[in-house]
């Protein structure tokens, strides 16, 4: 008999323990709900910025017993003109209010489901899992949907190896079922379709050149095999589909020495104004929440480099706490309970003395 971590436990009087669907149902279930973070006054920006180069899995500094010190060089040296930007939208990130909002939001959407606790955790700022889990006692079943609709190891697997770290030094006993990528989501498809057409009104005759704008990410990452770009371009085409409008790919937000992906949206704000566009509809492509990336780098610089070469730019509604989009992450989650619940109907077995441990499935 081998337990979830993989031990190999003596054989007692062994017990057939049948589920039913009414049992199931009545486990109580958390869902964690995870995302980047960010400085919420601009005393946190520092700090934030050294969790965010600290992280080997973003970007690399040197050997890893540099990453650290290099960070920290890093963080102080950036901080200043980070400043800046949050200072001209308000002070601080709005994305740690937005996200516990999905996640009431979400919580609300569920409650007729079954008994679910929905919490945030983030992965460079507060709160982290370790708080988070201190608002899931009782809880067997844990949920982990990442807000990144797009898998990368520097988003999605740096925040699941956080949240694994986190929960292998606690002493929670969950059994952690992991979301890891939703970018063909019909209703996450439909939402980001919609807020397309409406963006497209607001220009006359609804003509712009749309762009999708994403989060870069190290070159390297990609060459390695990571399925980021893969997975944008997958949901770029589901887009296009349903709104018929072909857009252009570019990436925002570098913020390390290394090779990033290209082109960036400056480089491609600049070729279209060279080719004659006159009007750019962007879309966050890889956000699902407004942030600096939104509120300041599109919102206000882009734009402000658009104006200068005599282009009209605007950017679509992020998804923030739409309906629409709560109903996608309830679908998810609730397609992942459906999961859960197939494993259980499967007879299980269980020792007459002690319980196999329990871990990540």
């Amino acid at each position: 008999m081998i337990n979830r971590a993989g031990a190999n436990l003596p054989l007692f009087h062994l017990e057939t323990v049948p589920e039913t669907a009414e049992h199931r149902m009545q486990k109580k279930i958390g869902v964690i709900l995870l995302n980047l973070g960010g400085p919420e006054e601009l005393s946190d920006v520092e700090p934030f910025l050294y969790n965010l180069f600290s992280d080997r899995d973003i970007i690399r500094l040197g050997p890893a017993l540099l990453q650290k010190p290099l960070a920290r060089l890093l963080a102080r040296k950036r901080a200043p003109k980070s400043k800046k930007a949050y200072a001209q939208i308000g002070g601080g990130s709005p994305l740690n209010h937005i996200t516990c909002q999905q996640a009431q939001s979400l919580q609300d959407a569920l409650q007729a489901e079954g008994d679910f606790t929905v919490v945030t955790a983030m992965r460079y700022w507060q709160p982290r899992a370790a708080a988070a889990f201190k608002l899931l006692e009782g809880i067997s079943e844990l949920i982990a949907l990442p807000l990144y609709p797009h898998y990368s190891s520097a988003t999605t697997g740096s925040s699941l190896s956080d949240l694994k770290a986190a929960m292998a030094a606690s002493a929670m006993n969950f059994h952690l079922h992991e979301i890891l990528s939703w970018q063909a989501h019909p209703a996450y498809i439909s939402c980001l379709s919609e807020h397309i057409r409406q963006g497209l009104g607001r220009f006359a005759h609804g003509e712009a050149q749309i762009v999708y704008s994403a989060h870069s990410l190290p070159a390297s990452l990609i060459e390695q095999g990571d399925p980021y770009l893969s997975h944008l371009l997958e949901t770029i085409k589901a887009v296009e589909a349903q709104t018929g409008k072909p857009g252009l790919l570019c990436f925002q937000s570098r913020s390390g020495p290394v090779r990033w992906l290209s082109p960036s949206t400056p480089e491609t704000i600049r070729k279209l104004a060279a080719s004659g566009c006159k009007n750019i509809l962007m879309i966050p492509i890889s956000f699902v929440s407004d942030h600096v990336e939104t509120l300041y780098e599109i919102n206000i610089l882009y734009q402000q480099m658009a104006r200068a070469l005599g282009m009209r730019l605007e950017a679509s509604e992020s998804l923030n706490t739409a309906p629409a989009f709560i109903s996608c992450l309830k679908d998810l989650v609730m397609k992942k309970v459906a999961e859960i619940n197939r494993v259980c109907s499967v007879p299980q077995t269980r020792k007459e003395k002690g319980q196999g441990g329990r871990g990540p499935r």
